[in-house]
């Protein structure tokens, strides 16, 4: 039996921003973009995995979810308190440089963990944290 990943999820409170760091910051590919009852789902792949989509959605998506509920997410997504993801890339400094020319707010330059990776990482434009790792070779 084989389990591989499919799709994440990402909140965003503007999809026209998020797209063009994702898109043009990161270089993925748009694969869908709809929209239905007022809500837009934008969906992405990495060029090099073209299996796996990041899904931008509003942060308060689920239709069960109370008024009160989609405040509250809203709210941690303004403070960038919601999970965010985790890259791996070849090269940490490189990938660090080229998202640091977008404008990109910088969380942590590049630096060599005790864990073996070297990493750096970002805030999306909607405050969702992005970190960047590069396995370091023994």
């Amino acid at each position: 039996m084989e389990i591989k990943l499919s799709t994440c999820f990402i909140a965003v409170d503007d999809h026209d921003k998020a797209l063009a760091f994702y898109r043009d910051a990161l270089g993925f590919e748009v694969r869908n973009d709809v929209e239905y009852e007022g809500m837009r789902w934008v969906s992405l792949s990495p060029p090099s995995q073209p299996d796996v989509e990041i899904v931008l959605e509003p942060p308060a998506a689920d239709p069960n979810a109370s008024p009160e509920d989609k405040q509250a997410l809203s709210e941690l997504l303004a403070k960038g308190m919601l999970r965010g993801v985790m890259f791996s890339t070849d090269d940490c400094d490189a990938t660090f440089e080229r998202i640091q020319a977008t404008g990109a707010e910088v969380i942590q330059e590049p630096i060599d963990m005790p864990y073996g990776v070297r990493d750096c990482a970002f805030r999306d434009p909607a405050g969702n944290m992005l970190r960047f790792l590069e396995q370091r070779k023994s």
